[in-house]
């Protein structure tokens, strides 16, 4: 049995920093923002299946939210603005995030990697569902990462946090209109607001 270094290489995710052209009061990584987009993905899921008639498998949508962007560990992060610059560059980035999804799925064992590729190229119906979930995960979180700069006296996330809201409330998912008006607002409140009983409903 051969020694894998996957799970050495996921470990860095946390030392993968975001927002990398912008200056942060709060810094964060690719690590934390996983966890954050996962549950949030998770929440989704289960307010789709619960109030809108969905059948996703909000298990499935977790454990794929998680590696969302495991790839970064060898990728980095590259700044949205350079990401969607061009479709020259667009293309290019996607490629190389492929040849670092199985640059990774190559470090596992063998019989292992059937498990994990559906995680890193999913092809199938039910994953279009589940990565429709996770890409408005996505920008939700990011939209909670801009309100929390601009809390904190922090101007240079205001366009970021204009452009991701239009985009969220143009979402056609109901799930995440719900989620916006039922768990967002109470995001930016201070502990002590929170501590209160009447602080949300």
């Amino acid at each position: 049995m051969n020694n894998s270094a996957f799970f050495a290489y996921l470990t860095r995710l946390r030392w993968i920093t975001r927002w990398g052209l912008m200056r942060n009061a709060n810094p964060e990584n690719v690590m934390e923002h996983s966890w954050e987009v996962a549950v949030i993905a998770h929440t989704l899921a289960l307010i789709k299946n619960r109030y809108f008639g969905g059948q996703v498998d909000a298990n499935a949508v977790t454990t794929a939210a998680l590696y969302h962007d495991v790839t970064e560990v060898i990728t980095g992060d590259l700044p949205t603005p350079i990401k969607y610059h061009s479709t020259a560059i667009q293309q290019a980035y996607k490629a190389i995030e492929q040849q670092a999804a199985q640059a990774l799925l190559k470090l596992l064992p063998e019989d292992l990697q059937t498990d994990f590729q559906p995680l890193f190229s999913p092809q199938d119906a039910a994953s279009a569902e589940r990565d429709a979930l996770i890409k408005m995960a996505d920008k939700i979180s990011a939209y909670l990462k801009c309100k929390a700069e601009l809390q904190a006296g922090n101007q240079e996330y205001s366009s970021a946090a204009e452009e991701l809201l239009k985009k969220i409330q143009n979402s056609p998912l109901p799930e995440v209109d719900y989620f916006m008006k039922v768990f967002a607002p109470a995001c930016g409140l201070t502990l002590d607001q929170l501590m209160k009983p009447d602080a949300v409903g």
